[in-house]
């Protein structure tokens, strides 16, 4: 089974209790582990693969907190750093149907620094870069960037998730496209929300969405739909994949757990261009996905929500 490096972002998410989807009148907040990537690595570990976070946080109570809880999800984080820069936070608002409204705060995540000894780590596994924050300048881009050269130079499987953020990028939409998109043209794997495939292809229609984004070079795409499921699309077939029905409480780090799910199994394929080709595995995979996602999405908080194995199987 093959290592996942996700790099990028671990924060604070301060949820508020007690209020709808309107962070200006939340009073009372509660701490939760976040951050998309550090979510993907706490979903693949709690599915059993084995996933590396790559990522900084400030050498502070928050800080020590979210390593902490992601060694106790036996996430490797060997390679983790510290910064006198305060941790970063982000403050998440919820309503009724499980939908988020957050600001952030933004802190030590931007001090990851390029660490040459990962260069050799990547051969024959697999990185994830689905932070954010990644594109917002700092170190954190640097190193990004970098990363992304040697999991080319590697051979890696690479996985790329933009989590795009309407509040960081607005009036910059651009900006974000054409950061984005050197990611699509060499990624493996790219997983998409609707308003994501839309704006990155330029194109409302999803099927030709699809088709420009396989232009730019991305060979496996799963847009997620929420409720209605996953498109999933290779140069070969294109479909879309239900999803199971839960009642959502808390849509936050749905789509990390269904990325998470997807890069555990494919974590075990020894052959990309035989996965590409098996249309019946990927729908199973993709499948499996779905229901991580939405078990997700039934509880508070990310990781602490994510499915096991065992959730998985039942």
């Amino acid at each position: 089974m093959k290592k996942v490096f996700c790099i990028g972002e671990l924060l604070i998410d301060f949820v508020a209790e007690n209020q709808g989807k309107n962070l200006s009148k939340a009073k009372e907040f509660t701490k939760k582990a976040g951050g998309a990537p550090a979510n993907v690595a706490s979903a693949i570990s709690k599915l059993e693969g084995k996933s590396v976070f790559v990522g900084c946080v400030g050498d502070d109570p928050f800080g020590h907190f979210l390593l902490q809880i992601l060694e106790e999800n036996h996430v490797d984080t060997s390679m983790a750093q510290k910064s006198d820069i305060f941790t970063t936070l982000a403050f998440v608002s919820i309503d009724e149907d499980g939908e988020r409204d957050f600001v952030f705060s933004r802190g030590a995540d931007r001090e990851l620094k390029y660490d040459t000894s990962l260069k050799k780590e990547f051969k024959n596994n697999m990185v994830h870069f689905g932070a954010a924050t990644a594109m917002l300048g700092g170190n954190l881009e640097e190193s990004y960037n970098r990363y992304f050269f040697d999991a080319l130079t590697k051979d890696s499987f690479i996985s790329f998730d933009p989590n795009y953020r309407e509040d960081l990028w607005k009036h910059k939409e651009d900006v974000f496209v054409k950061k984005c998109t050197p990611f699509i043209q060499k990624s493996h794997l790219g997983k998409f929300s609707l308003e994501e495939a839309q704006l990155l292809s330029g194109k409302k229609d999803l099927k030709e969405a699809c088709a420009v984004l396989h232009e730019i070079g991305v060979s496996i795409i799963v847009i997620t739909l929420g409720k209605e499921g996953t498109l999933l699309s290779t140069k070969n077939f294109s479909k879309t994949i239900p999803s199971i029905e839960v009642t959502p409480v808390d849509t936050t780090g749905a789509g990390d757990a269904f990325i998470g799910c997807m890069l555990k199994q494919i974590s075990a394929h020894d052959s990309l261009d035989a996965l590409l080709n098996d249309e019946d595995r990927l729908t199973k995979i993709v499948a499996l996905a779905n229901k991580a996602g939405a078990i997700t999405t039934t509880n508070f908080g990310a990781i602490e929500s994510l499915p096991t194995q065992k959730q998985l199987d039942s």
